[in-house]
């Protein structure tokens, strides 16, 4: 769908053999030699600004008194690092299965790339309607790598990687408990959450 939208718009695509990371070398060595406009992940003008606004109307909704805890989807980690940029206080957590695993493993800097159980790609049903939404991604590009687990560290966060069954598991139990059909990111962060409940991380509120 993302393809054929571009080249509706007079777009000339080109696919690339690889993974998104493999995409980004690619745009990089083409802005040296070629002189191409590099927007990709975090080098759009003002995008972060722009998912900044998703915390400060989080907060605005809530009358200012955020919650101790706010699960996020992260995928390219830009929304993440948006909200974390309109109030470093937050706490959060990360569920990217590559942040996840730089965070718990080794307490790294960065997110090596990560495949799961194929050596070649990374697999989840977890796509998004648009490419960064998407948490099928090998490892995060860029500096976002360092600053998501910035974000992670410095709100006194937690990285929660979740697998495709309970994804789909989680799912099912919304549209059928509460009547709303989350996509498959929104469901990975609703079995964070109850990850996180079950292992005690976190605790539910009690008015």
């Amino acid at each position: 769908m993302n393809v054929s939208e571009i080249e509706l718009q007079g777009a000339t695509v080109y696919r690339v053999n690889g993974l998104i990371d493999d995409c980004g070398k690619i745009v990089g060595e083409g802005k040296a030699k070629a002189g191409w406009f590099d927007t990709s992940t975090l080098k759009e003008p003002y995008r972060i600004e722009g998912k900044k606004t998703m915390g400060l109307e989080l907060a605005e909704q809530l009358g200012w008194e955020v919650p101790d805890v706010i699960f996020y989807p992260t995928g390219g980690g830009t929304g993440l690092i948006g909200m974390w940029k309109a109030s470093p206080s937050w706490r959060r957590s990360a569920s990217s299965v590559p942040s996840a695993h730089a965070w718990s493993r080794s307490r790294r800097p960065d997110a090596r790339r990560w495949c799961g159980r194929s050596r070649t790609a990374p697999s989840t049903p977890a796509l998004g309607r648009r490419p960064h939404h998407r948490l099928r991604h090998s490892r995060a590009a860029g500096g976002r790598r360092f600053l998501i687990l910035r974000a992670v560290r410095e709100s006194k966060g937690f990285a929660i990687a979740v697998t495709d069954e309970t994804i789909s598991s989680a799912l099912n139990e919304v549209a059928r408990e509460e009547g709303l059909l989350l996509c498959p990111e929104g469901a990975a962060t609703y079995a964070a959450y109850q990850q996180s409940l079950a292992d005690g991380r976190v605790s539910k509120v009690i008015a």
